[in-house]
């Protein structure tokens, strides 16, 4: 079968075999195009970026660590431009397919990686989230997704966006493979479900199918989500420039221009700004932890259903904006959240949040509910 080019940037039979043997005997990988992976260069989800790429002298740490316990490249999956998108189109290979929601988009930056697992021609998509791109197009895509607590799974040798928030992390199709992964890639913690889950954002009925008692609640950063979303985006941005913008600088025109202009507000925010709004995250951070103590967790909307495909520019940037107000809180508080679908049509899942360290308990729920 011929490879969907809007999916796959390169695809084999394996592309890499496994490297190992181990729980993960025979999972397909679809690896997103910001990993490096031996003997093939990042892309990066760019042409321009791909022509000056080298090939990689060995694979990213996370992605060894899953050949060593058995799972296989099936490819290289496409990115939005740089990661820096969560639409899951790109001008250059196009909007890979969803299956399930035809006429909606995937959901990025994670897209190919979520069309190929939600095409089943993947078990695995092996991504990155820094503002959403596991969550959102888990829920769009009606899938299973992990965004690990910040610093859980090392990001060496992957294409970075924004390090204070970039972190690895996978989606699937069953909770069982979700959690098969986290046993390879997370470090040991704690796997005690929560006494409670508190919802905002509507969550309620859904959560209330996971198990524990849930209670409503209203959170500050929720009243006023503009303001957690600046917040994040001045120090997002301002690291993003930081990390290519002279790679923009001397490529004028090379990124799609929703993507340069995310990348050159990031110029123009100070000093002075970024370290305020580092301040403000890290105020609103002890708000939520205390919130939750240590025996509750946070429901979410998780950030679906796509957008239509054909969607015009503005629309697109209003429906980014509604999926940041879901997935930013996990990010700028570098928690660890979980994309779990509900079932809906078109699809849209519940993103849960725990505290640091939660993840093993986050999937263990899953698995044993």
């Amino acid at each position: 079968m011929t490879a969907d080019p809007r999916v796959w940037r390169v695809k084999g039979m394996p592309l890499a075999p496994a490297a190992g043997h181990g729980p993960l005997d025979g999972l397909r990988l679809a690896v997103k195009d910001l990993f490096a992976v031996t003997g093939f260069a990042v892309g990066g989800g760019n042409p321009a970026w791909l022509a000056e790429a080298l090939p990689a002298a060995e694979d990213a740490p996370a992605l060894a660590r899953l050949r060593a316990a058995g799972a296989h490249v099936q490819g290289i999956a496409h990115t939005d431009e740089l990661a820096y998108s969560l639409s899951g189109t790109n001008p250059h290979y196009g909007a890979p397919p969803n299956p399930a929601a035809p006429g909606l988009v995937t959901g990025g930056s994670s897209s190919g990686p979520a069309s190929a697992v939600a095409t089943g021609h993947a078990d695995v998509g092996l991504g990155t989230d820094t503002a959403g791109s596991i969550r959102v197009p888990a829920s769009c895509c009606g899938l299973f997704g992990l965004r690990p607590t910040h610093g859980a799974v090392p990001t060496e040798g992957v294409l970075p966006l924004a390090p204070s928030f970039d972190t690895v992390g996978w989606i699937t199709r069953d909770a069982r493979t979700l959690a098969a992964v986290g046993d390879v890639l997370l470090p040991p913690g704690p796997q005690g479900p929560p006494s409670r889950i508190l919802c905002a954002g509507g969550t309620a009925r859904a959560a209330a199918l996971l198990g524990p008692p849930v209670t409503e609640v209203t959170l500050s950063s929720w009243d006023e989500p503009d303001a957690l979303l600046l917040a994040f985006r001045q120090v997002q941005a301002a690291e993003a420039w930081r990390v290519h913008g002279a790679w923009i600088e001397a490529h004028p025109r090379a990124l799609a221009a929703d993507v340069e202009g995310r990348f050159r507000f990031g110029a123009q925010v100070s000093a002075q700004d970024e370290a305020g709004a580092r301040a403000r995250l890290t105020e609103w951070r002890a708000e939520l932890l205390d919130l939750l103590g240590d025996d509750a967790w946070l429901a979410l909307p998780a950030g679906g259903p796509g957008h239509p495909r054909e969607l015009s520019p503005a629309g697109r940037d209003t429906w980014r904006r509604e999926a940041l107000h879901c997935a930013v809180p996990a990010s700028a508080y570098g928690l660890p959240s979980v994309c779990v679908p509900t079932g809906a049509a078109p699809p849209a899942g519940i993103a849960l949040v725990g505290p640091p360290g939660s993840d093993r308990a986050l999937l263990g729920l899953l698995v044993g509910r």
